[in-house]
């Protein structure tokens, strides 16, 4: 999960699989037979730094929050080719501290964050198969393309220094690979994110309209299979710019160029439901993404239109 605060906290989620350019999301273009369900309920916590964009004294900025998020997956046939859409629904809550002018503050916040939604579809060895034929099927490559849209949906207030929502649209269309050789699994990823501008940006005396660069994102995982549905990963990722201008004035110090490692493991515990755990931390930090993450998540999950 991005802990980056601008003037406003910016919080783009990681537990949303791609959702962020800071997300670890193993096997995201693995396909699925048609018609299948799941229903996700992650609980992530977070602790780290908190960046601001070099335009108020605030110092040893660090925030320790949690995010829920509610997800819904089903599968189906476009054009002959699998495909998938996830809408993601997260909540936060925490706290945030700082120094302003040698004065210690500290705020708590809970509310909606932006919800989002990504659709992705199988370009090269996936076709859309039934249950049966994807019993047969056996994975070689895999080429998929997905496109995640966050609307300015969550709780946004410009007099308020510390938001959820990021009061914005954001967009990001991203490439992805997945090659299978046994039990191993190989995963890559390529992408930018776009954003809109933000007309009411946190400013004294008044909200300015901010705007922030595109931000460019790799992604790479590395997954071995125990026995179904039972597997680890070992996962990497890498994103650079987004530098951000606050009333058509850049802040270059606001230029991202960072990375995050982790581990994720999913283990069956019935027929339908599914436990995945993951942790990431910041191994090369630049700008954004100083903090560690854990994440809990239960899934159910089944074939067919109805539970």
């Amino acid at each position: 999960m991005v802990a980056k605060c601008g003037l406003g906290l910016l919080i783009l989620l990681g537990p949303c699989n791609a959702l962020s350019a800071q997300s670890l999301a193993p096997r995201a273009y693995v396909i699925t037979p048609q018609d299948a369900n799941a229903v996700t309920i992650t609980w992530s916590y977070y602790s780290g730094g908190v960046n601001f964009n070099g335009t108020i004294p605030i110092t040893g900025a660090t925030g320790t929050y949690s995010v829920p998020v509610l997800s819904y997956y089903r599968s189906f046939s476009f054009f002959g080719r699998s495909a998938n859409i996830t809408g993601f629904l997260p909540y936060g809550v925490g706290t945030f501290q700082g120094s302003v002018l040698g004065t210690h503050r500290q705020i708590y916040r809970s509310g909606l964050l932006d919800l989002g939604v990504r659709f992705s579809v199988n370009l090269k060895g996936g076709p859309a198969m039934r249950p049966q034929e994807f019993a047969k099927w056996k994975q070689k490559i895999l080429l998929g393309a997905s496109i995640a849209v966050i609307p300015p949906t969550g709780q946004y207030d410009p007099m308020h220094l510390v938001n959820w929502g990021i009061n914005r649209w954001a967009v990001k269309p991203e490439i992805g690979y997945s090659q299978r050789w046994g039990h191993w699994l190989l995963d890559g990823y390529g992408g930018v994110w776009f954003y809109t501008a933000n007309d009411a940006y946190y400013s004294l005396p008044q909200p300015l309209p901010q705007t922030e660069n595109p931000i460019g994102s790799f992604e790479g995982h590395l997954s071995y299979d125990f026995k179904p549905r039972c597997w680890a990963s070992l996962d990497g990722n890498y994103w650079f710019g987004g530098t951000t201008s606050l009333n058509g004035i850049a802040n270059l110090l606001t230029k991202q160029k960072s990375s995050r490692i982790g581990g994720t493991a999913s283990f069956p515990i019935t027929k339908r439901q599914s436990i995945k755990v993951s942790y990431s931390n910041g191994a090369y930090i630049r700008f954004g993404g100083n903090y560690q993450s854990v994440s809990v998540a239960w899934q159910y999950s089944w074939i067919g239109k109805l539970l």
